[in-house]
């Protein structure tokens, strides 16, 4: 039976070498215990891929294996939003029965189609289910056709996709998955729904929580490799539709994610920071959100430090819909296990959307 933790552990068991069962925190009621004896992974012992043996391989071996992928997807559609901006959704099981439920991924800081086909593969193999990636503006090599960028997304935008997405399939079930950055997004339009969401369940794989502060805790390297990305992939590439933007020399010039963020307002959409940050921040409203979710994080995530959990466990272990479960190992979206380091994180994510699926039809049956 697993063990409900209250208190995450401290900086110094965080490098621990030894594997250990995954930590879990909620509040104790019938459903929450339902879903957690379905899931056997959170009883068992996580044992990252041996080879990969420290936070830093398991990450570089995520980016090495993101950039070599063929395509796979069934079809990538363009869609074009309310204000003539360029989205696109990316379809794997597209042609399934039209009552087979649905996934809805939403990518990283950087993401993309390739860079996201791993998951989105081993999602569809793990529940047999349809997949979609909901890609943002300027990601994808897609062209800004409205001088607007915002890097961890658009709720407007995610809810025009979602409007299409349950137009064409009105009998399938949806649910939500977050992946880094996407996880916020997931969040913010979960808690700005509430009731109106479209998904029956979600899962925020990675979350940084606080985007006022995460980026302040990012591992130096990351930080300035990421914001060195996000120059060369979204700022540089649309430099002629914002130069005319007073921040625009300053966000050229940025070291870091901390610095990027502060100073990409503009390119946002919004006249100040402050109207930005609050925006964009999914801790203001994450506790709005009706629907069951699952997080995970990892407690040597070099970008998403687990201390960015603090000031939120004991609200988040005080909603009846919410599961955190964190584990020793597995760095930023990297939780490999076995010597063919196959997703232990993927598997966990299908295993947890089909519980909640099981039990949402068991209900319906009664």
């Amino acid at each position: 039976m697993v063990e409900l933790q209250t208190t995450l552990p401290d900086s110094t068991h965080t490098q621990r070498k030894q594997p250990e069962k995954p930590r879990v925190y909620c509040q104790e009621n019938g459903h929450n215990r339902k879903i957690i004896s379905n899931l056997h992974q959170l009883n068992q012992v996580f044992r990252p891929t041996p080879w990969l043996f420290n936070s830093h391989m398991q990450l570089m071996f995520l980016s090495a294996r993101k950039n070599n992928k063929a395509q796979a997807y069934d079809h990538t559609e363009l869609l074009t939003m309310s204000d003539g901006g360029q989205t696109a959704l990316a379809w794997m099981g597209y042609d399934l029965p039209v009552t087979t439920p649905t996934i809805v991924v939403l990518h990283t800081l950087t993401g993309s189609p390739q860079s996201m086909q791993e998951l989105v593969v081993d999602l569809h193999q793990t529940t047999g289910w349809r997949i979609v990636l909901c890609v943002r503006r300027g990601h994808a090599e897609m062209p800004l056709t409205q001088p607007q960028f915002n890097i961890f997304g658009s709720v407007h935008d995610l809810h025009e996709q979602l409007s299409v997405i349950q137009a064409r399939l009105p009998e399938s079930t949806l649910y939500g998955v977050g992946s880094s950055a996407g996880s916020g997004l997931l969040v913010r339009y979960l808690g700005v729904m509430g009731q109106e969401s479209r998904f029956h369940a979600a899962f925020a794989y990675s979350p940084g929580y606080n985007t006022d502060t995460g980026f302040d805790h990012v591992h130096p390297f990351y930080s300035r490799y990421m914001a060195k990305k996000l120059l060369r992939k979204f700022v540089e590439p649309n430099i002629g539709t914002i130069s005319h933007l007073p921040t625009a020399a300053r966000l050229r010039s940025v070291r870091n994610l901390s610095e990027f963020n502060h100073h990409a307002f503009e390119f946002a959409g919004y006249s100040s920071y402050e109207k930005y940050a609050n925006d964009i921040n999914p801790m203001n409203v994450f506790t709005h959100i009706s629907v069951p979710m699952m997080v995970l994080n990892a407690e040597d995530d070099p970008v998403c430090n687990i201390q960015n959990v603090k000031p939120y466990l004991d609200t988040m272990r005080s909603m009846p819909n919410l599961i955190l479960v964190t584990t020793a190992h597995g760095s930023h979206c990297a939780h490999y296990e076995g010597w063919r380091a196959k997703s232990w994180a993927a598997r966990l994510i299908g295993q947890y959307l089909k519980t909640v699926h099981e039990l949402s039809l068991n209900r319906l049956a009664e």
